[in-house]
């Protein structure tokens, strides 16, 4: 089986910073990190890998210093890694976001399965899965919580839901996005470093994937982000301190008071 893992470098959540000149995520000075949810897609994939067989592709678009992201994927269990990044790609929203990311998986010959996260920390739009699977004409599957079992035809998975979850088969080829309840990464091994250190990721440019210019960044992008800021705070903020029974009675009074004022 062929698996083909996305993974996206964004900045880590515990120091997002807001440029107040541009408006846009400040990404100087602080750290990147795998997508949380790419790196449960990425420890799915070396899952299946090792209890049904096959072998793990990850695939990322992004700048050239996204390849650490690729070596951490390869010292965790990947086999191969790729990089997709050019000048061309910058600006891209998601429509063409998943362009690329569809040429470059068409790139690596037939795939069985695709994986991908929920959703990236940084655009938390949940629509790279499911576009990316119908720009390579697969079915697809979102919030997936558990992979049960995979033949050479289909797979069968829990889907989560809001009041529990749905046994889903569905045919091969298919892309599936996960959650974070679907497993806990691990951690690099010693052999997984060394090979890390030693594997020379391959960097596609537009031309290499053979795509289409007019598909590509901020011309091939129907949306734009044209101004992102931080929530202004409302309303005054009351600190209430005490054991439980005592806060839980001033609360009382407070939604008293505010609803006969």
């Amino acid at each position: 089986m062929n698996i083909v893992v996305c993974i996206k470098q964004v900045p880590d959540a515990k120091d997002v910073r807001l440029d107040p000149e541009t408006n846009t995520l400040s990404r100087d000075g602080v750290k990147s990190v795998i997508n949380p949810y790419d790196r449960h897609a990425m420890e799915e994939g070396v899952r299946l890998k090792e209890e049904f067989g096959g072998r793990v592709t990850v695939v990322s678009m992004g700048p050239p210093q996204a390849k650490a992201i690729l070596q951490e994927a390869i010292s965790c269990g990947a086999d191969d890694a790729i990089l997709v990044s050019d000048r061309a790609f910058a600006g891209s929203d998601t429509l063409a976001t998943t362009y690329t990311l569809s040429q470059a998986i068409k790139k690596t010959g037939g795939v069985d399965l695709v994986l991908c996260g929920k959703q990236a920390t940084d655009g938390d739009t949940a629509q790279v899965g499911p576009g990316l699977a119908v720009r390579l004409d697969m079915a697809y599957v979102t919030c997936v919580k558990k992979i049960n079992t995979v033949t050479d035809k289909v797979v069968v998975l829990e889907r989560m839901m809001d009041d529990g979850y749905d046994e889903v088969e569905v045919d091969l080829p298919a892309l599936l996005t996960v959650v974070k309840e679907v497993n806990t990464p691990r951690f690099p091994s010693i052999r997984g470093l060394r090979k890390a250190r030693a594997y020379d990721i391959p960097s596609y440019t537009a031309a290499d994937i053979g795509a289409d210019p007019a598909q590509l960044g901020l011309g091939g992008s129907p949306t734009q982000v044209v101004r992102v800021w931080p929530p202004e705070p409302k309303g005054n903020r009351t600190m209430l301190e005490g054991s439980v029974d005592e806060i839980a009675e001033k609360l009382a009074e407070i939604f008293h008071e505010s609803s006969i004022g």
